[in-house]
């Protein structure tokens, strides 16, 4: 999660929104934008996926089977 965090700070960085702005626009209570960016593990991944999706990416579970390659 911590890499997710980074990358979501940085681009909230990038479009000059707050926590607070961010948080808003992307339908999720402002906590979940600070959990996200502070690398917390037990989120709920819908709310993760909301925030991601402003950037265009979202979280999918990933098959050991298609892992092993």
């Amino acid at each position: 999660m911590k890499q997710i965090g980074e990358f979501v700070k940085e681009r909230r960085k990038e479009v000059k929104l707050t926590q607070e702005e961010f948080a808003e626009r992307a339908g999720v209570a402002l906590t979940v934008v600070r959990k996200i960016e502070q690398g917390k593990t037990n989120m709920n991944m819908d709310k993760v996926n909301l925030v991601l999706s402003m950037f265009g990416h979202e979280l999918a579970p990933v098959s050991l089977k298609d892992n092993s390659r």
